[in-house]
């Protein structure tokens, strides 16, 4: 029997292909997956998830759930800030987000997404968090309002 950590690439690509179509439909565009942007100086082209055709949105996909214990997932909590920190290095102007998938745990007062929001806001400058229902297409903004 497979490990599920081998599952997770396939489990993350859904995801993505599925945040693509919620937020193509929400933001009336449509959007590439993997698609390369040069950042930093010297530029490095670094792909981002989700790209709109004009560049004016662009994010990055995280299908991130609480520990089955109900714990904190430290390391993946810092992958996000990472997706965060390349999102930072595009030019202002361009709508950047990170997306995570909705998840709840019984131990957990508040879904996945907003505790990262909660705990890691003040690293966020003007990225959005968005927390995606991925059974209902339901989508939820955390701090900011995005158009």
């Amino acid at each position: 029997m497979p490990s599920s950590n081998r599952l997770n690439p396939a489990r993350g690509r859904t995801f993505q292909k599925r945040a693509s179509e919620v937020l193509s439909q929400h933001f009336g565009v449509d959007f590439r997956i993997d698609y390369p942007i040069a950042i930093g100086t010297p530029p490095k082209e670094h792909k981002f998830d989700l790209v709109s055709i004009e560049q004016r949105y662009v994010g990055e996909c995280k299908n991130y759930s609480w520990t089955e214990s109900g714990n904190i997932p430290s390391a993946k909590m810092g992958f996000v800030n990472e997706a965060v920190f390349y999102l930072l290095h595009l030019p202002r102007g361009v709508h950047r987000f990170v997306v995570m998938r909705r998840d709840t745990h019984q131990k957990r007062s508040e879904p996945l997404a907003e505790y990262y929001y909660r705990t890691y806001n003040h690293l966020l400058d003007d990225v959005f968090v968005i927390e995606l229902d991925v059974e209902t297409g339901d989508l939820k903004e955390l701090g900011r309002d995005f158009t």
